[in-house]
């Protein structure tokens, strides 16, 4: 999806990955990732 949004902008020279990083990290601190990895963590310990 994000490389065909910048080859219809025209930006053949940038790489997805630079683009898309700052998505993926922004939308798992806005889905409380952390509080996710470690809640799952310490239930499996407890169970």
């Amino acid at each position: 999806v994000v490389a065909s949004v910048l080859m219809s902008m025209g930006m053949m020279m940038v790489s997805p990955a630079i683009i898309s990083l700052p998505f993926k990290i922004m939308l798992f601190v806005l889905a409380d990732g952390w509080n996710l990895i470690i809640g799952s963590l310490t239930q499996s310990f407890y169970t």
